[in-house]
């Protein structure tokens, strides 16, 4: 029996590399380490390409990982058989980023969300139509919607689809990669609470991977941030954001913007220079030395990420 003390969900010295052609590889995921907590969330920010989706896929072993472990409640992912896996998956998945691509448009929503449970043998005839108008009815859809096909949604609704076929199976762990990124600003707050209500209802544990910090700061208990593929600080949300120690994370805070005029004049705003270092170069120090305002001789040498305040992690020489 897992214990409940410990978290659901351990990332431990991950790694993952893509070809590129021509015998070279570029190191998407270079040691990532994290856990969550059960019933808790962690938001995972960075800039487009830094390799936050990434994290999300090859914790789901939708990607093989290159190196490292996935141990969801107790078990290797990668290392399980194929049985195991098909189990597991019922207690791991994922709410896609883009609600018009992610759902097969020659499908009914009904048999869109059934896929898992006849994966799964999880119900049969009146109790699968049961299911699915109850799941329809958990994300604020109506049980008519059912027989109609994804083209006939606006994108929120999209995305509500998405949600209730995460559930189908009464996972533990969903991955939301950037699942709000491609609504209309006015839905992007109901997908939040609807979230934050199903998790508090079903004691769900969610990585939430996002570039908008306004959103992550009012979803997530802790927030893991991420540059090119290392991770380069962590710490509780209140801590990250009102005292944040990388200077990367200095400057994605400052670019957020505030509704009070006075204050956003009166604000430090951290602008980077510079040029963004390849995430295939064979550099071996900081990835982020090449725009970082106070670089030293040191950052040749790649920081590793270490605990500087209790429960506050950062990779950088100068903290």
């Amino acid at each position: 029996m897992v214990n409940s003390n410990q978290p659901l969900l351990e990332v431990i010295e991950l790694e993952k590399q893509f070809s590129i052609g021509g015998g070279k590889f570029n190191k998407v995921l270079d040691k990532i380490s994290f856990s969550i907590d059960r019933g808790k969330t962690l938001g995972l920010v960075g800039e487009s390409g830094c390799g936050k989706t990434t994290v999300g896929r090859t914790a789901l072993r939708l990607y093989n990982a290159d190196g490292g472990k996935v141990i969801f409640d107790g078990i290797d992912v990668h290392k399980s058989n194929r049985k195991q896996y098909k189990q597991l998956t019922k207690g791991m998945q994922m709410i896609f980023q883009d609600p018009y691509a992610s759902l097969n448009p020659r499908m009914t929503v009904g048999d869109i969300i059934a896929e898992g449970l006849e994966i799964h043998k999880l119900h049969r005839g009146k109790a699968r139509t049961e299911r699915i108008h109850e799941l329809l009815g958990m994300v604020g859809l109506n049980r008519e919607h059912a027989s109609r096909f994804p083209h006939e949604f606006s994108g929120g609704q999209r995305q509500r689809i998405g949600i209730a076929r995460a559930l189908a199976v009464e996972p533990e762990f969903i991955v939301c990669d950037e699942a709000i990124s491609a609504l209309d600003v006015s839905i992007q707050a109901q997908v939040i609470n609807l979230l934050m209500d199903l998790q508090e209802q079903l004691g769900l544990t969610y990585l939430f991977i996002s570039h908008d910090l306004s959103m992550v700061r009012h979803i997530s208990d802790h927030i893991a941030v991420m540059y090119l593929g290392n991770m380069v600080e962590k710490a509780e949300t209140d801590e990250l954001y009102n005292e944040p120690l990388h200077p990367y994370t200095k400057g994605l805070l400052s670019a957020i913007p505030t509704p009070d005029p006075i204050f956003e004049k009166q604000r430090e705003h951290v602008l980077l220079s510079g040029d963004i270092m390849s995430a295939a170069s064979k550099e071996t120090g900081c990835k982020f030395s090449s725009r970082c305002p106070i670089a030293s001789e040191q950052c040749v040498v790649k920081p590793e990420l270490r605990e500087v305040r209790p429960a506050h992690f950062v990779a950088c020489h100068m903290v």
